[in-house]
């Protein structure tokens, strides 16, 4: 034991110095320095006949600063993705508060748009199945439900005053001031 003593006497500044500099924290060099005379006493006798008890006390003094940041940062991450989540889900996107404006929008339709946006988008149906029930190739189905879209976000951007970002989403709108 007087072996360790001996070597943590004469190696203890130097380890406090270069963990204060790798920390910025003198606290947390404090800790790593506490828990690195720890790991030496657990060695015992093997650290008595190690052949440079320097290199190991800073090798083992970086190892616990590496750790310690390791486990900080996954803290920082976890609470970071923790708060964007939360974030995201106490958000509601724009688009799917439209549902006021959407009855309106769509009576504004002529009735091939409404009856294809109401079956496939609305109701779920699939454009081959609404191109077999109506008589329609899926070609002329696609292309039909295209131009349906079109149609109803122009009657949307005009009587909600929707507005996009970049991308093209929908980020807000006004059915306030609008006739919605």
């Amino acid at each position: 034991m007087n072996c360790i003593i001996n070597a943590w006497a004469k190696h203890e500044a130097e380890l406090r110095g270069f963990l204060t500099r790798q920390t910025a924290n003198p606290a947390q060099a404090e800790d790593i320095l506490q828990e690195t005379f720890l790991r030496a006493v657990v060695e015992g006798s093997k650290f008595c006949e190690l052949e440079n008890p320097r290199a190991w006390l800073f090798r083992v003094a970086r190892n616990q600063f590496i750790d310690h940041s390791r486990r900080v940062e996954s803290k920082l991450t976890t609470s970071e993705i923790s708060e964007d989540l939360a974030d995201k889900f106490d958000e509601i996107p724009a688009v799917q508060t439209l549902d006021v404006c959407l009855p309106k929008a769509l009576a504004k339709l002529n009735d091939d748009d409404r009856q294809i946006i109401e079956h496939c988008d609305l109701d779920g149906q699939s454009q081959s199945d609404f191109a077999e029930n109506n008589g329609l190739s899926l070609v002329a189905a696609k292309s039909r439900i295209q131009r349906a879209r079109k149609r109803l976000k122009s009657e949307l951007v005009e009587l909600c005053k929707v507005n996009f970002d970049e991308a093209g989403n929908v980020c807000c709108f006004n059915s306030k001031e609008s006739q919605c």
